[in-house]
C-alpha cells in the first residue's frame, strides 16, 4: 500500500490522507528514527554538530511532517476512525521522545559537540540548539536510576493520552448539546446576522427553524443579544457544565477524574526530576524567574485591576436595575447587560460595525498591513494545493525578490467536528537541508461566523482582533531566519514570550491609518464613519478591568494548582478556583458551574503552570508596540527592527538580550497599564 504520510517532500496530499495510513506511517518513520540514531552512535568518531545534530534534524522533522497533518486533522475534521488512529500513535511517539530525552549514550555525543573545539564558532542558532538540547536532556530524566526513568516514561505516556481524552471529552460534550427552536419567538433581541446564522445552521442538517449549538459564534449570539433570560441561562448552563458531573450531560464527558490524574502526574513528574512542584519545573523553560516572581506579578496587576472592575460591575448592576428590569445581575445577563450599557453609553453595539468587516477584505488588509510592516507580499496559492475543507485557502508569503519566505493555509469558520478556539500550529519548520532551505509553513485555524446565504462572512472587530492575532503566530513562525529546526520560528521561544508577536499584531485593528486598509462597508465600500470610530475609540476600554481579572482568574488558578499540588489531599480543583475568586473576581459563577472541566489550555495543550504567559506576554507587547506610537504604526525603522531582532531569530538568542536590541532598553508595564485603560 503506497502511503501519502510518507510523502514529505512537498506539501500534505490531504485528499488521499486515510485513519488506515496513519499507524503503518508512524511506526515506519519510528523505525527510521531509532535505526539512524543507532548508525551515528555506533560509529565512535568525536560528534560534531554537523555529524550529529544535523542527521538527527532530518529525520525527526521526517517523522514530524508525517504527523503533522494527521494531528491538524484530528482537530479540524474529526471522526471515530482517525480518533483511534490518531489515539493509537500517541504512546508510540511519547515513549519515543522519552527514550530519545533519556538516552545516555547520546546525551554524551551532544556533551561532545558541546566540548569540541568547533563549538565556539557555530552559529548562534547551532549553540543555542546544542545548549537546549542539554537542558532538556535533563528534563526528560537522563541522569536518573532506571526504575526512576521507567516511572518517568509512564508517567509521559500517560499524559499524552490523558490530554488528548480531556480534549475529545470537551469537543464530545460541546457536539451533544443543541436546541431546535421552531419560530424565531424566543429570539427576540438578535440581530438579523445570527437569525440567518441560526437558520443556516439548521437547514445543513435538513432541519426547519433554528439550530442552535455551543460553538462560539451561536453561543456568543444568544448570550449577547438575546432577551430571553431563561434561554440565556439554558445556554450558559450547557456551556459552563461541559464534560463534567453536572448539567444536561451531566457525567456523561466529565473530566474529573482525568484532571485528577494529569496533576498528580505531574507533580510526581516533576518530582523525579527535583523539582519541588510542577510549576517550578515549567519555569525551568521560561523567562520569569521563580514563582514568587509570577504569583507576584498576577497579584500586583490584580490589585491595579479590581478598584476599576468593582466600579465597571457596578455599573452594570444598575443600568441593568434601571432600564433593563433585571434586580440580580445573574452570570448568564453580564454579557446580555454589557452590550445594552454599551449601546447606552457609547451607541455602540458589535453588529455596527460588523458590516466592515467582510472576511474577504479583512484578509486582505491583514496582509497589507504586513506588507508595510515588513517589505513582503502575499499571494494566494488556493488552487495549486490540496485542502481538507472547501473553506480553507492557501497563501504564500514573498521576499522583495519574489523568493517564497513562508506559506500557510488558512481555516476561518466554526463547523461540527472542528475544536473550538483559535490556533496557530507548524505544518513545515524552516531548517537548512541538503538541498537548501525548507519552507516554513502554518496552519492558521479560527472559530468565526460562517457565511450566510452566499453573502460574505462578516466579522465582528474581536474576532478581527482574533485573526491578527494568530497571523502574529504566524509570522513568528514562517519570517524566521534561523536554520537550524530547534531554534526556528517559535521553536525555543520561552512559553512566557511566545504570544508577544500575536498580541503585538492586535494594535493595528485599532488604528484609522490600519483600518483603513481593510474596514469597508460590505455593500457600499465606505471606510468606517468618524464619528462611529470615534465611538468604537471610545468603547475601547469598556470593561478592561472585567476582562484583566477574569485573565488573571484564570492564570492564578492554573498557576496555582500545579504549584500547591499535595498528594494527600488531591487537586483541590474546584476549592482552588474558589480560592482565586475570592482574590480577584468580581463577577463569581454559580456552585454548579464548572470551568476547570473544559480548560483545554492547561488540560489538553501546553500552557500548564504557564496560563500567566498571556499577561506576561502583554506586557511586551504592549511596550514593543509603544515603540510605533512614537515613531508611526507603520514606521520603517520599527517594522524593520521587530523583524530583523525579534520574529526573524525565534529562539536562537536570549529573548530578553533581542527585546532589549530592539527597544533599546527593557520592557515596562505602563504602556500595558494605559492600553488597557488603567493608568493613573
Amino acid at each position: 500500500m503506497s502511503n501519502p504520510l510518507l510523502e514529505t517532500d512537498g506539501l500534505p496530499p490531504f485528499s488521499r490522507i486515510r485513519p488506515e495510513h496513519v499507524e503503518p506511517a508512524v511506526d515506519a518513520l519510528l523505525k527510521e528514527c531509532r535505526d539512524t540514531l543507532g548508525a551515528l552512535l555506533e560509529r565512535g568518531d568525536a560528534n560534531t554538530f554537523h555529524t550529529l545534530v544535523r542527521p538527527l534534524e532530518a529525520v525527526d522533522d521526517r517523522l514530524s511532517k508525517a504527523w503533522s497533518p494527521v494531528s491538524h486533522l484530528n482537530s479540524v475534521k474529526n471522526n471515530d476512525a482517525l480518533r483511534a488512529a490518531y489515539n493509537a500513535c500517541l504512546p508510540k511517539l511519547s515513549a519515543f521522545a522519552t527514550e530519545m530525552g533519556q538516552n545516555e549514550a547520546l546525551f554524551r555525543a551532544y556533551q561532545q559537540v558541546r566540548e569540541h573545539e568547533s563549538f565556539p564558532e557555530l552559529a548562534a542558532a547551532q549553540r543555542k540548539t546544542v545548549e537546549n538540547a542539554l537542558r532538556d536532556f535533563r528534563l526528560a530524566g537522563v541522569a536518573l536510576d532506571q526504575d526512576k526513568k521507567d516511572r518517568y516514561r509512564d508517567i509521559a505516556s500517560r499524559l499524552s493520552e490523558l490530554f488528548a481524552r480531556f480534549g475529545e471529552n470537551v469537543l464530545d460534550a460541546t457536539n451533544a448539546w443543541e436546541l431546535r427552536l421552531e419560530s424565531a419567538d424566543r429570539l427576540q433581541g438578535l440581530p438579523q446576522s445570527s437569525l440567518d446564522m441560526l437558520r443556516q445552521a439548521a437547514e445543513a442538517e435538513g432541519k426547519s427553524g433554528y439550530l442552535l449549538k455551543l460553538d462560539f459564534p451561536s453561543y456568543y449570539a444568544i448570550m449577547a443579544y438575546a432577551d430571553d433570560r431563561d434561554l440565556r441561562r439554558e445556554l450558559y448552563t450547557a456551556f459552563g457544565t461541559r464534560a463534567s458531573d453536572q448539567g444536561p450531560h451531566a457525567g456523561q464527558w466529565d473530566n474529573r477524574e482525568i484532571m485528577e490524574e494529569i496533576l498528580a502526574l505531574r507533580h510526581e513528574q516533576a518530582q523525579l526530576l527535583g523539582f519541588a512542584n510542577y510549576a517550578e519545573l515549567s519555569l525551568a523553560t521560561k523567562m520569569a524567574g521563580s514563582p514568587d516572581e509570577v504569583l507576584s506579578f498576577l497579584s500586583d496587576l490584580a490589585e491595579k485591576a479590581r478598584p476599576q472592575a468593582e466600579k465597571e460591575l457596578q455599573e452594570l448592576a444598575e443600568h441593568a436595575a434601571a432600564e433593563l428590569g433585571l434586580e440580580t445581575l445573574e452570570p448568564w445577563d453580564i454579557p446580555y447587560a454589557g452590550e445594552k450599557l454599551r449601546q447606552a453609553r457609547y451607541q455602540l453595539s458589535q453588529e455596527d460595525l460588523r458590516p466592515y468587516f467582510p472576511a474577504n477584505r479583512v484578509i486582505a488588509g491583514l496582509f497589507q498591513v504586513v506588507e508595510r510592516l515588513y517589505q513582503v507580499s502575499i499571494v494566494e496559492r488556493t488552487n495549486e494545493v490540496e485542502t481538507w475543507h472547501p473553506d480553507v485557502q492557501f497563501f504564500e508569503i514573498r521576499d522583495s525578490d519574489g523568493s517564497v519566505r513562508g506559506q500557510f493555509y488558512t481555516d476561518l469558520y466554526a463547523r461540527p467536528k472542528k475544536r473550538g478556539g483559535a490556533w496557530m500550529d507548524e505544518c513545515r519548520v524552516r531548517r537548512r537541508t541538503e538541498t537548501g532551505i525548507q519552507t516554513p509553513v502554518a496552519y492558521l485555524t479560527c472559530n468565526f461566523t460562517p457565511p450566510v446565504g452566499g453573502k460574505p462572512a462578516l466579522l465582528t472587530h474581536g474576532e478581527v482582533e482574533t485573526l491578527f492575532h494568530e497571523f502574529g503566530h504566524g509570522l513568528h513562525h514562517m519570517l524566521t531566519r534561523v536554520d537550524c529546526a530547534a531554534v526556528s520560528g517559535i521553536n525555543g521561544v520561552p512559553w512566557d514570550a511566545v504570544e508577544l508577536p500575536s498580541q503585538f499584531m492586535e494594535n493595528w485593528c485599532w488604528e484609522r491609518e490600519a483600518l483603513d486598509l481593510f474596514a469597508a462597508h460590505v455593500d457600499t465600500g465606505a471606510p468606517i464613519p468618524g464619528d462611529l470610530y470615534q465611538r468604537m475609540q471610545a468603547a475601547r476600554h469598556f470593561q478592561s478591568a472585567m476582562q484583566m481579572l477574569r485573565q488573571l482568574e484564570f492564570s492564578l488558578f492554573d498557576f496555582r494548582l500545579h504549584l500547591e499540588y499535595d498528594p494527600q489531599r488531591g487537586g483541590r480543583v474546584e476549592e482552588l478556583l474558589e480560592e482565586v475568586r475570592e482574590q480577584v473576581a468580581v463577577v463569581r459563577p454559580p456552585a454548579w458551574h464548572r470551568f476547570a472541566n473544559s480548560f483545554s489550555h492547561i488540560f489538553a495543550g501546553g500552557y500548564a503552570a504557564g496560563y500567566y504567559s498571556y499577561k506576561w506576554a502583554e506586557v511586551l507587547s504592549s511596550d514593543a508596540y509603544s515603540r510605533f506610537e512614537e515613531e508611526g504604526i507603520f514606521s520603517a525603522d520599527a517594522g524593520h527592527d521587530f523583524l530583523s531582532q525579534i520574529l526573524e531569530k525565534g529562539g536562537s538568542e536570549d529573548l530578553m538580550d533581542l527585546y532589549i536590541a530592539f527597544r533599546g532598553r527593557k520592557p515596562t508595564i505602563d504602556a500595558l497599564l494605559r492600553h488597557q485603560g488603567l493608568a493613573a
